[in-house]
């Protein structure tokens, strides 16, 4: 995916969690965080931020914050912290035949039981109908290399994965897929110390059939894209 019209920034304070105030062209700009978590570890006073210019009528804020410089030991890591981001690049890589073919029907948004998944798909093939239910988390946490989910306890993420073991029960095929917004990974496992719950219920669907997949991103200021599939360590 591409945004529009991107400038950089320095980022000085969020005073709530839909609410960042970024020195940028010369003055404090007032903008939207399209990320609802916590993101302590990135989002620091005098951090470098990318904003994206959306002045739409009706809108608050001329600028969305999309992504951030982490300062490491080894220089520092451009992290993608779009949270609408992970959806859209999965649906272009799969639409793309990242799954290994090109589905017949991929619609985002679909309800099944009590849950609502991000993205249905279908595939008419010459030994019958397939369809199955896909999952999308974006992970913007990073520790010495690894990258791990949820940064914040998430109860929708357990539903979630409860809700997929549902499906493959029901018949379908499932898949809970961790968009890693940075690049230079080793693996993605999930945050037991933050959320121990989300990973006894990944390692429950895994057990149960549902594939866990992990793709990195090539991340660049105004543009995120699929890269390479990374391990998941359960």
């Amino acid at each position: 995916m591409v945004y529009q019209r991107i400038l950089p920034g320095r980022f000085i304070a969020r005073p709530n969690r839909f609410i960042a105030h970024v020195e940028a062209e010369d003055q404090v700009q007032i903008c939207h965080v399209k990320n609802t978590g916590r993101c302590r570890e990135l989002l620091v006073p005098g951090a470098k931020v990318w904003l994206e210019e959306r002045d739409l009528p009706g809108r608050k804020t001329k600028y969305d914050l999309i992504a951030v410089e982490k300062e490491r030991p080894d220089g520092p890591l451009l992290i993608n912290m779009d949270a609408q981001a992970p959806n859209k690049v999965f649906f272009e890589w799969a639409s793309a035949g990242g799954l290994g073919f090109v589905p017949t029907l991929l619609r985002p948004e679909t309800v099944f039981g009590d849950s609502r998944f991000d993205h249905y798909w279908e595939l008419s093939a010459p030994e019958g109908m397939r369809r199955g239910f896909w999952e999308v988390k974006g992970v913007t946490l990073e520790e010495g290399g690894t990258a791990r989910f949820p940064d914040a306890p998430t109860l929708r993420g357990v539903k979630h994965l409860e809700g997929l073991i549902l499906a493959r029960q029901a018949g379908y095929e499932a898949g809970a897929c961790f968009i890693v917004q940075m690049a230079g990974m080793d693996h993605v496992e999930p945050n037991d110390a933050t959320h121990p719950e989300f990973g006894a219920a990944l390692r429950r669907a895994a057990e149960a059939g549902v594939e866990i997949l992990a793709l990195e991103c090539v991340v660049e200021p105004g543009r995120l894209t699929v890269g390479r599939r990374i391990p998941v360590r359960l």
